[in-house]
């Protein structure tokens, strides 16, 4: 079998490494080069460290890699230290890791298991056949400065998995449209050199005011890199009336100005430039399987609307991706020439449905709570209620990083199942609804 993977971050090299593993012939597509930046927290929780773990991926703290004990939340003028909870097979701590030695070590893992890896290939589009099915996709090629040099190539496969980010060239040139019924966050972040770069703590901050003094909906963080730096950073929730009027970079200026001096989070500090990205939510890019096409981490929106994690929901992802080409691997041994087509995408469509069971519910939740912390008496209503009672904040952390195990029978295992059952899991299997405008013109028709 031969996999194309368009993409070499989190969700494409962990794919990648699977399916080289287990004997597929596997070529990943990387419009860059590493090593090589991305805006993000650099915080692992245990979600994200487990996959690590399984992926068997060497994560020792002399190679950049800064273990964390647990989230200590801020909000209110208190401060609430909550432990990574011990719970199913999660491991009991988070890590640090920048973006820039992570996924250079995620694709070098792959290579090492004898995946492909090609870096400067910028893919344009998915290719298909007569009938549609995906079969490929064609990369323009990039010289040293990541300008394109003019020549493109195709390349061909037996399943292609979009792992492209939330910019995904090739699901978009398949008509696969971002979704404007699901979540969308906006993050930006600076390294700032600072005395605080060894905290043993994910900090977090609940309180974003915005211009009219009220929270946004939204949380800052500081995370310790280890090496001199703090990741400092912020994230909204376009659930805010203010959602894309406010200058983000300058909002963040403002909130680090406000803290002391001594942590060193000023501009004569800063290691670079505050950057900004878009985060995809809760499902906002579907479906996640079209014939011959999976779509992988923030390719499908696999953010979760509660905290902003992606990583953990790509790698899974990945993971889930591989297991069922896999599986349909093994079934086409068993089908004829003209039918291995239909057999590897009926495998292939259990991996929309794998994603939906495992996250759909918890997605919906998320979803809710954008809406209601888009409020900002909700908002400051929830952190007055939870920030004085240090058990109602250890369930909120577990609930909300998604750390629980159902199987456990622990009260508050229980009750997070609960809440997931009652509520609808988010679809995605469908195309993206029309646009607002689009629809309000058919139904004067």
């Amino acid at each position: 079998m031969n996999v194309l993977i368009v993409g070499a971050g989190p969700a494409g090299s962990t794919a990648a490494h699977y399916l080289a593993q287990a004997g597929a012939e596997v070529t990943v597509l990387e419009k860059t080069a590493f090593p090589r930046e991305k805006v993000c927290g650099d915080g692992l929780t245990p979600r994200a460290v487990r996959e690590i773990v399984k992926l068997g991926l060497p994560h020792e703290e002399a190679d950049g890699w800064r273990r964390n004990k647990g989230l200590r939340l801020i909000a209110g003028g208190r401060q609430v230290e909550v432990p990574w909870p011990e719970v199913g097979d999660f491991p009991q701590y988070g890590l640090i890791r920048t973006r820039l030695g992570f996924d250079e070590a995620l694709a070098r893992h792959a290579q090492a298991s004898g995946a492909t890896v090609l870096e400067r290939h910028s893919v344009t589009e998915a290719l298909r056949d007569d009938a549609g099915r995906v079969i490929g996709a064609r990369a323009s090629l990039l010289d040293g400065n990541g300008r394109k040099t003019g020549e493109t190539r195709d390349f061909h496969a037996d399943v292609v998995l979009a792992a492209d980010g939330n910019s995904t060239r090739t699901a978009v040139s398949l008509g696969v449209a971002k979704r404007d019924d699901r979540p969308l966050g906006v993050a930006v972040r600076g390294y700032y050199e600072s005395p605080r770069h060894e905290d043993d703590w994910m900090e977090g901050w609940l309180e974003l005011p915005g211009k009219d003094g009220q929270p946004l909906p939204g949380y800052g963080w500081i995370f310790g890199v280890g090496d001199g730096t703090s990741n400092v950073g912020l994230g909204i929730l376009n659930s805010s009336k203010e959602f894309g009027r406010l200058d983000y970079k300058q909002v963040m200026r403002d909130w680090v100005a406000g803290m002391p001096e001594g942590w060193g989070y000023r501009e004569e500090n800063l290691v670079g430039e505050i950057r900004g990205a878009a985060l995809p939510m809760g499902f906002n890019r579907t479906p996640h399987h079209l014939p011959g096409m999976l779509l992988l981490g923030d390719a499908g929106g696999m953010v979760s609307p509660f905290n902003g994690e992606g990583i953990s929901y790509a790698m899974e992802s990945a993971r889930f991706a591989a297991e069922r080409i896999l599986d349909a691997r093994s079934a086409a041994r068993w089908a004829g020439p003209t039918a291995v087509g239909r057999v590897y995408d009926d495998a292939l469509a259990a991996y929309a449905e794998q994603v939906r069971s495992e996250w759909g519910s918890h997605f919906t939740l998320g979803r809710m709570f954008a809406r209601l912390i888009g409020n900002p008496r909700i908002m400051k209503l929830a952190l007055r209620t939870g920030m004085p009672v240090p058990v109602l904040m250890r369930f909120v952390v577990r609930f909300l990083a998604n750390l629980t195990d159902p199987r456990s029978g622990r009260f508050e295992d229980s009750v997070i199942a609960v809440l997931e059952k009652l509520v609808p899991a988010t679809s995605n299997t469908g195309s993206a609804p029309a646009p607002r405008a689009a629809r309000a013109a058919s139904a004067t028709r």
